[in-house]
């Protein structure tokens, strides 16, 4: 039986990283897998159902939440930073390397969403990992930007993002945002009615917050992990593509898997960019599950 347990280990900068660690069945030492979730998430937020499924085959599995997200540390809170969750990121794997129960030989790496844009950027920069999975990921935050901020729009982004620089200057604290809202009259992250349920979703009191740091826009709208897949190889990639991903968006993830070299795969789903974690979960386990028994064992 799958056992799960609370962890915490060092982060960057001394932050405190929390998370699960899933032991499956059996003596070890296991091949492991490293999950964590995408922009403004945390592990709640369905990522349970996918470690258990991997934990279930014979995987050691261990999801945190980033840095000032969920249970994990750091300051301000609500913050992403994609360079410094990477940098987390690789503390996770070393975390998973000194456990007993790994083989530090097999490890491989599963990322969503924003987070799956982090799975592109490690699998090409820390060959530790034997596989990487990137499950709608981030390819290019400047072009999803064009597509998610209409122009009339863009003006009023910009002044936002200007004057919140001028008041961490001064001292203050970086100013916020919602991560989703239906009312145009509060800013908001995201709109759209599957992000909205997605994140809004039932989940135990205190896990979230609907909340993220403004300067967290700006800095989604610089960050390109798409320009780092060709080096993937020759670590083995899988992308789990939705074929009507708004978020994300389709046409910029399958012109980045042509531009992977192999070892590479595609799956793509029908549906939007929260299907893979909902109505289409069962084909999106099933198919980063099959890449990690075919790399790791």
């Amino acid at each position: 039986m799958t056992r799960r347990s609370d962890i915490a280990f060092p982060g960057e900068g001394g932050v405190t990283l929390h998370g699960w660690l899933f032991l499956p069945d059996g003596p070890g030492p296991h091949p492991a897998i490293t999950m964590a979730h995408g922009y403004a998430g945390v592990k709640e937020h369905g990522l349970e159902r996918f470690a258990r499924a991997f934990a279930e085959d014979g995987f050691v599995v261990l999801v945190h939440d980033h840095r000032t997200f969920g249970a994990s540390g750091g300051l301000p809170r609500q913050d992403v930073d994609p360079w410094r969750q990477i940098a987390d990121w690789r503390r996770a794997i070393s975390s998973l390397e000194s456990r007993p129960e790994v083989d530090p030989d097999r490890i491989g790496l599963w990322g969503t969403s924003y987070a799956g844009g982090h799975a592109i950027v490690l699998g090409a920069t820390d060959r530790r990992l034997r596989c990487v999975v990137a499950q709608v990921p981030t390819i290019s935050g400047y072009e999803q930007g064009l597509r998610r901020v209409s122009p009339d729009a863009a003006a009023d982004l910009e002044q936002a993002f200007a004057e919140d620089e001028r008041a961490q200057f001064r001292g203050e604290a970086p100013r916020t945002q919602a991560v989703v809202s239906d009312d145009l009259a509060v800013p908001a992250a995201y709109r759209a009615k599957d992000a909205i349920d997605f994140y809004l979703q039932q989940l135990p009191p205190g896990a979230w917050e609907n909340q993220v740091t403004l300067r967290s826009s700006r800095a989604a709208r610089m960050y390109e992990p798409g320009a780092w897949i060709s080096r993937v190889s020759p670590t083995p990639l899988l992308l789990v593509v939705a074929d009507h991903d708004t978020v994300t968006v389709t046409d910029l993830a399958l012109a980045a898997y042509e531009r992977a070299l192999q070892p590479k795969k595609l799956v793509l789903l029908p549906g939007g960019h929260f299907d893979p974690y909902l109505s289409r979960f069962d084909e999106s386990s099933t198919a980063a599950r099959d890449w990690f028994r075919r790399h790791l064992i």
